[in-house]
């Protein structure tokens, strides 16, 4: 299952990510992996919860995003939950059909691997295609 918390700058999305990270941990069911840009979430996620700065990773594409989410993935089949903050920050293309093709993607790949990604992103969630906002919490 894929969920978008869309919103504009300050409007509160990282921080109902960090709740679900923290609700996620509780529950204890698996593991849980959060992705960021940087290392802003440090002091703010249980320590249960992996931590990842991708900034370190360079990652920039979505083909590469692809890649990195399947290998950690492939390192560890215990992870139930992947939270993503700031997505626009990691990909350089930020046109919304790259984006929504992205989402589609992994859709396809949650269901199948029966994980749930929550993804935080700088969207207006009333101009934001229909696609998209299916997604929305």
């Amino acid at each position: 299952m894929v969920k978008l918390i869309m919103g504009l700058k300050g409007s509160g999305k990282t921080k109902a990510l960090v709740g679900l990270v923290c609700e996620a941990v509780s529950e204890g069911s698996g593991d849980v992996v959060c992705i960021e840009k940087e290392r802003k979430l440090t002091y703010d996620i249980p320590y249960q919860a992996r931590l990842i700065d991708a900034g370190s990773y360079d990652i920039g594409s979505y083909e590469f995003l692809k890649g990195f989410i399947s290998g950690i993935h492939a390192g560890n089949y215990d992870i139930t939950h992947f939270f993503i903050d700031n997505f626009l920050k990691l990909v350089e293309d930020k046109s919304v059909e790259a984006l929504t093709a992205f989402v589609q993607w992994l859709d396809r790949y949650a269901s199948r691997e029966k994980i749930d990604f929550v993804i935080s992103i700088t969207l207006d969630p009333e101009t934001a295609p229909e696609e998209l906002k299916k997604y929305a919490i």
